[in-house]
This record gives C-alpha cells, structure tokens and sequence, in this order.
C-alpha cells in the first residue's frame, strides 16, 4: 500500500506565489514544445507529464508511488471514456465512408449551398453542435474536419474551422454535462441554494449565446477573409443569432440539457431557409490542392459513382449533377439520426437512472492512490467511475452496428474499418492520455491548487481572471467538464470571499473555459489526425491560438461587466 499524501498548495517556502512558478512549468512546458518549438503532440504530452511528476515529487513531496498511481488513473480516464468515445465516433463515420453513403452525405449537403464559405457555417458550425449536443468529447471536431476535407477544404484550414466552432455549443455538450459537472462540485462547497443545474445553466446561457453571434462570422473570415464576411454576413449573422436565442431561451425556459440540439436544429432550418431566398453574390472556388502527403489518411476512397476529380483540385466534375435516390439520401443521414434517438433513449429519466446503477456502471477507489485534499478529506477524483453500458462511446458502438445494417455492410468490412480507425488514430491515443496523466497529477498532488489560490490572490479583480482559470483547466485537459471540476468550488469559494456573486464566477468558469477547447493538445492532436497531418500540431494551434484569447477577451469583459450594476440584471 502507497503512502497517503496530502494536498498541501504552498510547499515552496510557505508562499503560494513561489510554488506556483513550479506549478506552472509543467504547462509553459507544454505550450512552448507545441507551439514555439513545434513539437509531436504526443511527446510533448509525454515530456510535459514527465515534469508535473517530478515538480509532484521534489516540490511538493508527492511519494513517487502515488505520483504514477495519479497519472495512470488520469491515462485511463483519457482513455475511457474520452477516447473511447472519440475512436467509437469516428468508426461510425469510418463506416459510411466504406459503404459510399458519405459521399452521398456530402453531395445532399453541398445542394444546400455549393459556396464553401456557407459549407462552413453548416458542417461545422450547426452540425458540429449537433454532435457536441449529443457526444462532446471531442467528436464533433473529428467527424466535422473530416468532412470539411471531403468538400474541398485545404487540411489546416479543414483543422482551424472545426476547432473554432466547437466554442459556443461546449459547455452544454454531452447533453450538458459539464453544467451537471459544475453543480455537482459547487453546490456543497458555498452556502447558496442557487447552485443548482438549472440556475447554472440559465446563467451560461446569458454568456456563450454572445460568442454564438459572433463565432459564424469568425468561420467566414478563417475561409475567405474580409470577401467571406462582406459577402456572407446574412448566412452568418443568421445562423449565429438563432443560435444564440434558441441556447437563451432552451437554457432558461425548457431543458438545459437539450440546448444544444434544440439551437443546433433551429440554427440549420434558419440557414435552409434563408438559402431559398437569398444567395451570396458570388461562390468563388476555394479549393485548394493539398500538400504532399497531407490528409491522405483522413481522404475518403471514391464512393460508388462519384464523378471523377476536376484537374487542379478544383471542383469535382460532375458533383452537382448527380441525383441520389431519396432512399440513398435517406440512408446517409440515417447514422445521425440513429445517434439522435439512441442517446435520447439513454437520456430518458428512468433508463438514465437505472443505467447509472450497478452493474452497468461501477465506481470504485483508484487502487492504492490515497490522496486527502487541502481540506482534509479524500479527493473524489481518486474514484474512478466505469459507466461501461451508459457510456457515450458504448453507445456509438451500438449506433455504429445499426449504422453497418442499415448501410449494408458486411460484419468483416466493419471490423476491419473498426481496426483501422485505432491504427488512423494512435498518435491523439498517446496524447489524450499523456495530456489527461498531467491533468490527474496537477490536481492530485496540488499544483493545480497553487495556480488557482494564487490567481484567487486577486481579489475583486478575480472576475475578469475568473474566466481564464476556466479557459486554462480547459486547455490543459481538452475538457470543459475536467475543468470544472478543477476549478468550480474554487470560484464560488473565491467569489463569496471576494463579495462576488457564485453564480457569476462558476458559470464563467464553464464559459471561459469553452474557448481553450480549440487550442488543447488533445483536440489539436484529433484534429490533426483526422486530416492525416500528425505532428503537425503545431501548425494548428498557431492558426486558432488568436481568435482563442481575442474571444477569451470577450468574455472576460462580458463576465467583468455582468458582475457590474451595469449588466447585473442578467445574474439569475
């Protein structure tokens, strides 16, 4: 039996501000290997976890047994059920590829709007926040950039498109998961009876809405520049503003954990509809050919009947004016909509509740890894949960044998397809792993407490860092769910020190946290992979790193602002 630690936040010299210049090297690590010195992802993960172990150990006198114990239950955490999510997704699109019905997916939705610019607001904007609705996790960035690629967009490009949309619909994702996440931790840290899911929700549901608006213009502006915006603003400024009334409105009136789908769906019919009567001046071709090399992975082989590709990568002749069947058309939305009504059965109250009994999932103590929080009392994160029946990615294996039926392909063929997309993806394996073992040790052995005592140090000004302590824990463990619970007791306990309202810093938390999806290595790690450009990592973050703390700013300032008489009033 390991030794039981526990947690203490200033193991430098009594000072928190010394201990946090050892808490965040394992993080300033991280970002310069990938960013500065473009380093694999999945070694830098590796490299990064190697010194949160040793800061664990030499700093914070973590025994080295609990240290390993802490990032081997962070690595099975990253694998089950991030990755397992994540590999079960993209087999299901892997099996609509085999059969040919992607392509007919494709053509159905490039009728829509052959214009690029407005291929990006529906692919990966309201589709892509259909599948975060439904999965999250990571799925909706490795099925939409794949998708992408298959219209024509250039990989990199494909890659920053996905990853900036998947913002706005995040904290509702899972169906609301990280909200559920949130007033699980918060509700018994503070007194206040407002901590609830529905109080949590509606509150988000007055901050992301703003980057809802503002998120389909950016997609424009990543495609086609100052052209996109000037000559697709009505498609935009539409799908982003019945976006951002239907998460308003779905949040504070119906069902938070339906947010996402119900603003997704409202979102897509709004741009259909708009379609029948109003058309972009012009559709320039913005295709371009891609590197050597690049994205051959993630390419789709031809489907049965698909016109032959235009010389130059231009568009493929023939594309536009091939007709489908209504019952191939049918066929190909069909994975989906089986997703849809799957995770909606799970979703219902009382099959929820008896799959979240045993012996469909079961909980038990991390062996060995005994670690008391600051506090005092055992750390619940040293409980690992297995939900092997209800989990998301069990259920995508369920969708994706309807999905090999009702698309005809033999049990072979989808195995083989199965085997291949672990082969396709074993590099975002090693590095969602690598990333969530450093996520486990920074929380486990204290150094995530350090870094949030110390911005906590701030005081009244903590609501403007409020938010990027939630940006930050998003962008070291990819999710906005880890994050909050890193950091959601920490802001309500900050705020009632600080005379701040609870309410406002634990739903920033989730907001703020939001816009560091796109830049943590484990969803540029799936992003680059699904594009067939490992290693190229780097080359990502670059692009969206940017517009990531320019709409960070954003909600900085929203959240300052709303902790204001000025914007008071929105504070449920």
């Amino acid at each position: 039996m390991s030794d039981q630690f526990t947690i203490v936040t200033d193991p430098v010299a009594g000072s928190v501000a010394l201990s946090a210049l050892f808490a965040v090297l394992p993080l300033v690590t991280l970002f310069v290997l990938l960013g500065v010195l473009r380093m694999r992802a999945w070694l830098a993960g590796l490299i990064a976890l190697a010194v949160a172990l040793i800061v664990a150990v030499a700093v914070y006198s973590m025994p080295v047994g609990l240290a390993l114990l802490s990032a081997s239950e962070g690595a099975a955490f990253g694998f089950f059920p991030i990755l397992w999510i994540v590999l079960n997704a993209i087999w299901v699109y892997n099996l609509t590829v085999a059969s040919g019905h992607f392509d007919v997916l494709r053509r159905s939705m490039e009728r829509v709007s052959p214009d690029m610019r407005i291929m990006a607001i529906i692919v990966a904007f309201c589709f892509g926040a259909l599948l975060e609705a439904l999965a999250g996790f990571g799925t909706p960035v490795a099925i939409t950039v794949v998708m992408l690629m298959a219209l024509g967009f250039p990989p990199i490009r494909a890659a920053a498109v996905a990853l900036i949309a998947n913002t706005a619909p995040v904290a509702f994702g899972a169906l609301a998961t990280p909200i559920v996440t949130l007033s699980t931790v918060t509700s018994g840290a503070v007194d206040d009876p407002r901590l609830t899911t529905d109080t949590l929700g509606a509150m988000v549901g007055r901050q992301t809405p703003l980057l809802a608006v503002v998120v389909p213009l950016v997609l424009v502006a990543v495609v086609d520049g100052r052209r996109g915006v000037r000559q697709t603003w009505p498609a935009a400024i539409v799908a982003g503003g019945v976006f951002a009334v239907g998460q308003f409105v779905a949040s504070n009136y119906i069902s938070v954990p339906l947010t996402d789908i119900v603003a997704a769906l409202l979102a897509a019919a709004a741009v259909v509809l708009l379609l029948r009567f109003w058309r972009p001046v012009e559709s320039p071709d913005l295709r371009e050919p891609a590197p050597s090399g690049a994205g051959d992975a993630a390419a789709d082989p031809p489907g049965p009947g698909d016109a032959a590709a235009a010389p130059g990568g231009g568009r493929p002749v023939g594309m536009l004016e091939r007709r489908d069947s209504g019952v191939e058309v049918a066929r190909a939305y069909a994975p989906y909509l089986i997703i849809i009504a799957i995770f909606s059965i799970a979703n219902i109250g009382v099959v929820k509740d008896a799959l979240a009994q045993e012996p469909w999932t079961v909980k038990f103590p991390w062996p060995g890894l005994e670690v008391l929080g600051a506090n005092g009392e055992p750390l619940a994160s040293t409980t690992f949960t297995l939900g092997w029946l209800p989990a998301a990615g069990t259920l995508m294996i369920l969708a994706g044998i309807l999905t090999a039926l009702v698309l005809r392909i033999r049990p072979a063929r989808a195995l083989r397809a199965y085997l291949d997309t672990y082969v396709e993806l074993r590099h975002a394996i090693v590095t969602v792993m690598a990333v969530l073992a450093l996520a486990y040790v920074l929380n486990q052995s204290g150094q995530t407490n350090t870094l949030g005592v110390f911005l906590a140090a701030a005081g009244g000004f903590f609501i403007f860092l409020s938010s990027i302590l939630g940006w930050t824990g998003v962008a070291v463990t990819g999710s906005d769910t880890s994050s909050n619970a890193l950091f959601g007791a920490l802001q309500v306990q900050t705020a009632t020190q600080a005379g701040l309202d609870p309410v406002l810093l634990a739903a920033a938390n989730s907001s703020g946290g939001v816009l560091g999806k796109m830049i943590s290595p484990q969803n540029l790690a799936i992003a680059a992979s699904a594009v067939g450009m490992a290693g190229r990592e780097g080359d990502i973050f670059r692009r969206v790193v940017g517009w990531s703390l320019l709409l960070l700013l954003v909600m900085c300032v929203l959240v300052t602002l709303q902790g204001t008489p000025l914007l008071s009033w929105m504070v449920p």
